[in-house]
């Protein structure tokens, strides 16, 4: 049984196949297009009545009753050889009773539908996916003539890509290029390239051979219901995408709805719970939306799908970071479908695998002027940015988010995204914009009367002046930060003060006083209401730096020991490289460079992982210095490895 959509190449295929194997099978082959796709299906009767005849039947011993021809073909074919194939099949039924009795005799099936009904009758299911791209150029190279594509090979790579590796449009796209001998690849390429004419573009003469057509086949015969679904999902912002998603915008539990469109192969099952669109099948589901729904139906529905990001996110969010204040959000769509989301490693598990999804749901939101929910999009983000960093996506998320804030008009809304944009341009070394921002949060916030969220803002600050090693201004605004959290009473901006000012007392020669700091710290961590691991793990960190800067290794390792596994536990690869690389600088103090160049291996594939390809380097020259004989020197303790210069930030309340 071979399924796939329409165009990939399944009668092709089998086809070719019968022809390979024909001498095995000693009284010959069958073959019937069931007409299942385009025109009426074929009477089952009548096939039979077909192959009895091409088996040697006087026409006058046929009969005319179905279960009459059943028994009739089943006695005859009982002892024969053969291949059948039996091509575009529409339904089980419709294949079962054309099946030989012979043990013998094998059945080709193709269908555009998983036709699982056969399995039971001892049927393998095989699904024909579409061409690599270099198989596609390939069949282009076979069409149009070698030396032509060979001419422009990007171009042609490109066309295949763009074709989608399916057949049927590499086909048409090939006859095109054959009709037009001096029209070059690159302007087929280039053509096909325009998402809004590429099913025109695949399109031969009057229609007649066209991918659109074939397409369209697959769509009619669906009920109502998947024909609906099948075009909502065509609007969803990112090519992938979960049941949960389906179900915000059919109404109902779609997971027949989807089994249905996957069943006919307009929709691929990626993993458990997980589906895309082929390309072309997307646009084709995009125009049947176009065609079939009112354009005020089509933005409701785009709608909802944003909306489903945002309240799944949001459980997210708080999972992860149940300590942050958030702005509130009235939905306009009713949700549905969203994940259950119960710990902090699940949760953020479903923040990465959803990543692209948020993104491309916040450039929609902007696009279509839902400025709330754009910034709300780029909020909930959070959680992922603060663990995983994803740097390169941070600063358009968070730049998005303040433009957002702006279009909407919400002060407190801008504040909060000046406040991240600033952590961002911190941490990729442009601080006269940090500065610029983290003034506007300040300014802003005074307007708003947000003193706790201006006194978070001043301890931004606190990281850019380390950046830029303007100390005195760092010491002194970190001990201004922390005086003005223990007067508002709020016992983790209180500890987030007391890691910070440690961090520079370290730095700064100062590990007795730091030392004192950080086991306050320790103490208000531990006793918080709403409990923040993160940055309780980071002041083991810390706490190891400080020992180390005392002289006092031992310790060290086993705070640093600590932050690993801690960093390690709540997913953060940067913090974890952070505490393993402090773990290898307490065992080199100790002459044990096997386990230092274990430590640092470690940290230095974590930053690499963690897109920090500078402190990989760093941890590449250590180990190059590691001792080989005992007594040789080791490196000298990384006076800045107490913290980076985002960590406050990251501890920061956004």
């Amino acid at each position: 049984m071979v399924s796939g959509p329409g165009g990939v190449g399944k009668t092709a295929l089998v086809l070719r196949f019968a022809h390979l194997v024909k001498d095995r099978f000693a009284d010959g082959q069958l073959y019937c297009d069931l007409g299942g796709w385009g025109g009426e299906p074929v009477d089952p009767a009548e096939a039979l009545g077909a192959f009895l005849r091409a088996l040697g039947v006087a026409s006058e011993r046929i009969p005319v009753g179905l279960g009459e021809l059943t028994a009739l073909y089943r006695s005859v074919t009982a002892t024969k050889s053969l291949l059948v194939v039996l091509d575009n099949a529409l339904s089980t039924a419709q294949v079962r009773v054309l099946v030989p009795a012979s043990v013998s005799g094998v059945v080709l099936v193709t269908s555009r539908k998983r036709l699982g009904g056969l399995v039971p009758d001892g049927a393998r299911l095989l699904e024909v996916g579409p061409l690599s791209v270099t198989d596609g150029v390939r069949l282009l190279s076979r069409a149009v003539g070698a030396a032509r594509v060979q001419a422009e090979a990007d171009s042609a790579r490109e066309m295949a890509a763009l074709c989608g590796g399916l057949p049927v449009a590499l086909c048409v796209a090939a006859a095109r290029l054959v009709a037009r001998p001096r029209l070059p690849v690159g302007a087929m390429a280039g053509e096909l390239g325009d998402e809004r004419r590429r099913l025109e573009v695949l399109s031969l003469g009057d229609g007649d051979v066209s991918v659109e057509a074939s397409l369209d086949l697959s769509y009619r015969s669906l009920p109502a219901a998947g024909a609906a679904l099948y075009r909502r999902l065509a609007l969803h912002p990112g090519r992938e995408f979960c049941a949960g998603v389906a179900e915000s915008v059919s109404g109902t539990r779609a997971g027949r709805t989807l089994d249905l469109l996957v069943g006919a192969s307009l929709l691929e099952e990626i993993d458990a719970d997980r589906f895309r669109f082929h390309d072309l099948l997307r646009l084709h589901a995009r125009r049947r939306a176009e065609a079939d729904d009112p354009p005020q139906l089509r933005s409701s529905v785009l709608r909802a799908l944003v909306e489903w990001y945002v309240a799944a996110a949001m459980r997210a969010d708080r999972v992860v970071t149940p300590y942050r204040r958030r702005l509130p959000y009235r939905f306009v769509s009713a949700v549905s479908g969203l994940p259950e989301l119960s710990d902090r490693a699940g949760a953020l598990a479903w923040l990465e695998t959803e990543r692209l999804n948020l993104i491309e749901s916040g450039r929609v939101a902007m696009r279509e002027g839902w400025y709330e929910l754009a910034w709300q999009l780029a909020d909930v983000m959070w959680p992922l940015l603060l663990y995983r960093k994803h740097r390169r996506d941070r600063l358009e998320i968070d730049k998005r988010g303040m433009a957002a804030a702006q279009a909407w008009g919400n002060r407190l809304a801008e504040a909060h995204m000046c406040k991240r944009l600033a952590r961002i341009c911190v941490t990729t070394g442009d601080p006269v914009a940090a500065e610029h921002h983290l003034h506007q949060a300040i300014g802003l916030y005074e307007q708003v009367g947000d003193e706790r969220d201006r006194v978070d803002a001043r301890a931004a600050l606190v990281s850019l002046y380390r950046a830029t090693g303007r100390l005195g201004e760092a010491t002194a605004t970190a001990r201004a930060v922390l005086e003005a959290n223990r007067r508002l009473d709020d016992p983790r901006s209180t500890g987030l003060a007391l890691l910070m000012l440690a961090e520079l007392l370290t730095h700064g020669d100062q590990p007795d006083e730091a030392l004192g700091l950080l086991t306050q710290a320790e103490r208000l961590f531990t006793q918080l209401d709403e409990v923040d691991p993160y940055n309780g793990v980071r002041v083991q960190t810390a706490l190891a730096a400080t020992l180390l800067r005392q002289g006092d290794p031992g310790r060290a390792g086993r705070a640093a020991t600590r932050a690993a596994d801690g960093m390690a536990w709540l997913g953060s690869d940067f913090e974890q490289a952070q505490a393993l690389n402090l773990l290898g600088q307490a065992a080199a103090a100790q002459d044990d460079a096997r386990a230092a160049a274990a430590a640092w291996i470690e940290a230095r594939r974590l930053f690499d992982a963690a897109g920090a390809p500078s402190r990989a380097a760093e941890l590449s020259r250590r180990l190059a210095g590691l001792p080989h004989q005992p007594g040789t020197q080791v490196p000298p303790i990384d006076r800045d490895q107490a913290a980076s210069p985002e960590q406050p930030g990251h501890g920061g309340r956004r």
